[in-house]
């Protein structure tokens, strides 16, 4: 992001709606949004618009200033980075609730910060809800605004206030974009704890950074390398599963899941480490899952391959449909087979890379998609046209003769005929479905 633009951080406890405000404000659901608390989540960032004044906004994780285990203090640090640099900030608490130790505290720590901080008090969708807004002015914030992130109420009075002291954009100045071709693509390497993850980190960046143990969950901070290959620069994210010794396999498989989310949101692309000599278990269904709702796009990696016996022409058969088959979500995402350890099958990654991110990142003209639409036999109802949406992952609209939103079978046709026409090839797409005379 450029250092230029003024940013805006949104802070709070768990599970008070940050992420829900992020991509209210911001307008795409970057920031995935849930009902369990203290999901830990690293700073996402976004650009947005106000009234013509552009900012980068910051997501961070649910705070509790005085919670001294690992993850939540790997929280707090991440959002002080953030405050740091910060023009404005968004306290963020819900109004739904009595004000909590956790809230004053956070109160407390924001007032010290001498920055401009506003009390957006969430969840407020009523009359009576916003007027007991009142009640937080005991936190010591003079500015507070009832709001509510899920339906917009409130939320352009909160940015007039957060704003107020940005410059407007002059009309007709350049937005920032990406070139496709030039972006770094920013990579994250996720899976289960101990399925070798660090090691291909260190095999793909040629360098020893990321700590390697053969204790499961081995706890350490997060790894970020750049490397440049054939002109093209990759940013590679590691993070191993964190488990201290003290805590349970339970504790482990819940953080190599927070993580891998965590990871998933800093990427463009996903590299789905699996273990070829245990099999397919639940928890790889399960971040694989994550990768495919995060709009990822995917490569799905079988380390130690080297260590399967017998035939392994037959075995990679065996393995590829076991896996499929377990997740059906992800048939378009490619497999390969590898030796992280012994650096076999990694010469086809980095073209793989390459070729998914630009999957991700394609866009189809209006004009290709009428023709493709014109040639399409769709007989569950009319379609009119299809536009492409956004990239990343790729977003189709589809205007069609009424509604409701296409039944899962149909959109599956769909988004199978859209790849044989286009390719898209490792990466998910989205489709959503507008009748004719919806504005929605």
């Amino acid at each position: 992001m450029s250092q230029a633009i003024p940013t805006v951080v949104i802070v709070g406890r768990p599970n008070v709606g940050k992420s829900t405000l992020f991509n209210r404000i911001t307008g795409q659901r970057r920031a995935i949004v849930g009902d369990e608390p203290g999901i830990t989540r690293d700073r996402i960032h976004g650009l947005a618009e106000h009234d013509g004044r552009r900012f980068e906004l910051i997501d961070t994780g649910g705070i509790v200033v005085h919670d001294q285990e690992y993850i939540p203090a790997q929280i707090l640090h991440q959002a002080q980075v953030a405050l740091n640099t910060a023009s404005h900030i968004i306290f963020l608490v819900d109004g739904r609730a009595e004000i909590t130790g956790a809230d004053r505290d956070l109160a407390q720590m924001l007032k010290r910060l001498g920055k401009p901080v506003t009390l957006a008090v969430n969840k407020a969708e009523t009359a009576a809800q916003r007027d007991l807004a009142s009640e937080f002015y005991e936190l010591g914030i003079a500015d507070i605004f009832p709001i509510s992130s899920e339906h917009g109420t409130g939320v352009d009075a909160l940015l007039d206030r957060v704003t107020g002291d940005i410059p407007r954009t002059p009309p007709g100045a350049p937005e920032e974009s990406e070139d496709p071709d030039r972006t770094p693509i920013k990579v994250a390497i996720i899976g289960r704890p101990n399925v070798g993850k660090s090691t291909l980190l260190n095999a793909l960046t040629g360098q020893d950074r990321a700590i390697v143990s053969p204790i499961a969950g081995t706890t350490r901070d997060s790894v970020d390398e750049t490397v440049t290959r054939d002109g093209r620069e990759y940013v590679f994210i590691d993070t191993a599963g964190i488990r201290r010794k003290s805590k349970t396999t339970e504790m482990a498989e819940k953080l190599s899941v927070v993580m891998a989310r965590r990871n998933i949101r800093m990427s463009y692309v996903v590299l789905l480490v699996v273990d070829a000599t245990e099999g397919v278990v639940g928890l790889d269904a399960t971040i694989a899952g994550y990768a495919h709702e995060g709009g990822r796009a995917l490569i799905i990696c079988v380390n130690k391959w080297d260590e399967v016996k017998g035939q392994r022409g037959q075995k990679k058969n065996e393995y590829e449909r076991e896996f499929r088959d377990q997740c059906k979500f992800l048939e378009y995402a490619p497999m390969v087979f590898i030796s992280a350890k012994a650096g076999t099958g990694l010469d086809k990654l980095f073209p793989l890379i390459r070729e998914v991110f630009a999957s991700a990142s394609k866009r189809v003209t209006t004009g290709e998609l009428n023709r493709f639409v014109e040639n399409l036999h769709f007989e569950e109802r009319k379609i009119y046209y299809m536009t492409q949406a956004s990239i990343r992952p790729p977003e189709f609209v589809v205007f069609t003769s009424r509604g409701p939103a296409l039944h899962f079978s149909h959109e599956r046709f769909l988004i199978n005929q859209i790849r044989r026409q286009f390719g898209f090839r490792g990466t998910p797409i989205l489709l959503k479905t507008r009748g004719k005379g919806t504005s929605r």
